[in-house]
């Protein structure tokens, strides 16, 4: 049965040219095939093996020198001296997931690279065969091959991700490893984790990136499975994903909190890197004035439609809200079909006045700018929803659950509600639409939060001075190692 899932050679392609429905890879042209080896080159003989990852590193640091330098070293270190980075690493980013696409964590996979790449790091993504086209990314893109039966860009796990997807990825992931040096393998999300264990080699730091905790979101798949079984699955995999990573980023203190009360990883070896967002191109959407314009009161919810969303509670709060006026609409903007939704939003009567618009991020700002009330339905959520970000960034006042809302203060960013009180999240819109001075007080509020405190380079930074400290602790590790007679390099049991 997996066989029918894995992909076929279909013979080498020439240069450059990318599979269909794949967006084309910067360095690896598909199906290229080595040569077989002339006989003049199997007359040298067997191979000298070559040095261990980790003696090799050693070698070329204490030379102060770094393999991956060529012609264009001088205008790197130059570039990092002006952007204030004092040493350049390389670094392979793992992405199980579409790279890029418009939503949470490839978004935050792709602002890190990006930002990272342009302050003078040498970034490689290692991803999936599925992703939107990316003009001239400043970091390398290496894709795992075509899978024609996977075509799934909506988030969470299924069968043939994990059992063949996933595989792929590794190997693709352990095929660059061995043709680059690495400083260190930053890996994002639990199944981007799972990867970089089966892939590294001794020796090489790994970072894990928790964009949420499995044990509370996996119960939102449909996987054949009870709640309470995928909640223990989800447990396991929160606490030893995180024992066997050298260093832990957590996007929220609330994962960082739980973490550290499971005995998953000491305080010392996690960090809190909350998401950035993009300002500028919120702020180059022009914003209608509120009041005294004709045609419905516009409310929106953009992001992705996973179970976790809380679409349901969105829908029932507006079939609330309908009861009272009937001069509102809901815009929904998303990637994802609405169809899953479709039976519930006519059984409430809701249908005829909400409006799904399938867009990607470009035309997330005009949108929102043309919004009066930006709505968060998610409950119970331990990371950082980046929809929220957008819709803080936007200057769009928000209204959302308690569970999801993070960094915003009742009454001063946003509107907050108790989790899965739709009859209040109702109540709370019209407050919002009723009340211009406190749309516009909470609208310039939450965009000077977002654009004071949560930019990709800030992020970015604090990403560097985590990759600065992991790398000096292994050298000193390594040397004191080395001192000892008779010592060993060991990877270590956690």
């Amino acid at each position: 049965m997996i066989g029918r899932w894995l992909p076929r050679e279909n013979g080498p392609r020439s240069a450059g040219q990318a599979e269909p429905g794949r967006p084309p890879d910067r360095r690896e042209p598909a199906g290229r095939r080595r040569r077989p080896a002339s006989p003049a080159i199997e007359a040298r003989g067997p191979r000298v093996r070559r040095p261990a990852l980790a003696e090799r590193r050693l070698a070329h640091r204490a030379a102060g020198a770094h393999l991956s330098l060529d012609h264009g070293a001088e205008r790197a270190a130059g570039v990092r001296r002006a952007r204030g980075v004092t040493a350049r690493r390389t670094i392979a980013m793992v992405a199980a997931c579409p790279f890029p696409h418009p939503r949470g964590t490839p978004i935050r996979i792709h602002r890190m690279a990006e930002t990272l790449a342009r302050r003078g790091h040498d970034v490689h993504v290692v991803t999936y065969h599925l992703g939107q086209p990316i003009a001239d990314p400043p970091f390398t893109i290496h894709r795992i091959r075509r899978v024609p039966s996977y075509r799934r860009t909506i988030a969470g796990p299924t069968y043939q991700k994990l059992l063949v997807v996933d595989p792929l990825l590794a190997l693709k992931l352990r095929s660059v490893l061995r043709r680059h040096e690495f400083d260190l393998i930053h890996a994002h999300h639990h199944e981007g984790m799972l990867v970089a264990l089966a892939a590294r080699p001794q020796g090489t730091p790994v970072v894990f990136d928790v964009h949420t905790l499995v044990e509370s979101e996996l119960p939102y798949y449909r996987l054949g499975l009870f709640a309470a079984v995928k909640r223990r699955i989800g447990r396991v995999l929160d606490r030893r994903l995180a024992r066997r990573a050298d260093h832990v980023v957590a996007v929220t203190d609330e994962i960082r909190s739980q973490l550290i009360a499971r005995g998953a990883v000491a305080p010392d070896r996690v960090s809190v890197i909350p998401n950035g967002v993009e300002c500028e191109p919120f702020a180059a959407a022009p914003r209608p004035p509120r009041a005294g314009c004709a045609g419905p009161r516009r409310l929106i919810f953009a992001g992705n439609l996973a179970a976790y969303q809380g679409i349901h509670l969105l829908l029932e709060a507006f079939r609330t809200l309908l009861d009272t006026r009937r001069d509102v609409r809901l815009m929904v903007a998303t990637e994802d079909s609405f169809a899953p939704y479709e039976r519930l939003a006519s059984g409430l009567g809701v249908r005829e006045f909400i409006d799904v618009r399938c867009c990607g991020f470009d035309q997330v700002p005009a949108l929102l700018a043309a919004s009066e009330v930006a709505l968060n339905p998610r409950v119970a959520c331990d990371g950082l929803p980046q929809k929220l970000l957008n819709y803080l960034a936007a200057g769009t006042p928000v209204v959302s659950f308690a569970g999801s809302a993070k960094h915003i203060v009742e009454g001063e960013h946003g509107l907050v509600v108790e989790d899965g009180d739709t009859a209040t999240f109702a109540r709370a819109i019209g407050r919002v639409l009723d009340d211009p001075e406190l749309a516009d007080r909470l609208g310039n509020n939450g965009r000077e939060l977002v654009r004071s405190r949560m930019s990709w380079d800030a992020t970015t930074r604090e990403v560097e001075a985590v990759y600065d400290r992991l790398l000096s602790e292994a050298d000193r590790g390594r040397g004191s190692r080395a001192a000892l007679p008779g010592s060993r390099h060991a990877e270590d049991e956690r």
